[in-house]
């Protein structure tokens, strides 16, 4: 199974980076309601609640990440998250549960996959 990181923003509405630490699971549900972005996704924290959001755009998210856009059609509504890098301004996770069972060809990818928007 191939590996997917996102990237964590938006943390200074919040708590900061106090509630992150490396090997920490978070919690994401996508957010087609969200008036800013149908395509946000929530990250929250049991303890705390909201805690960011994955980031969605090229000036957010680091390089090698998938953006909440590109993540959104392999993950399930719920999905979790593990916390593998904190940098002073991101937080970078590998989801770790809540991929869709998708059957492919040997080595192929669907294509919203292929591009990291």
């Amino acid at each position: 199974m191939k590996d997917y990181y996102i990237t964590v923003t938006g943390m200074n509405h919040y708590y900061g980076l106090a509630p992150f630490s490396v090997g920490k699971v978070l919690k994401c549900y996508k957010e087609p309601s969200n008036p800013y972005d149908n395509e946000a996704i929530v990250v929250k924290l049991k303890e705390v609640g909201k805690v960011g959001y994955i980031a969605n755009t090229p000036y957010t998210k680091a390089t090698g990440t998938k953006s909440a856009g590109a993540i959104a059609g392999i993950v399930k509504k719920k999905f979790k998250v593990e916390v593998m890098f904190i940098t002073s301004s991101k937080v970078i996770c590998k989801v770790v549960d809540g991929l869709k069972d998708m059957k492919l060809d040997k080595d192929e990818e669907p294509a919203i996959m292929k591009e990291d928007v």
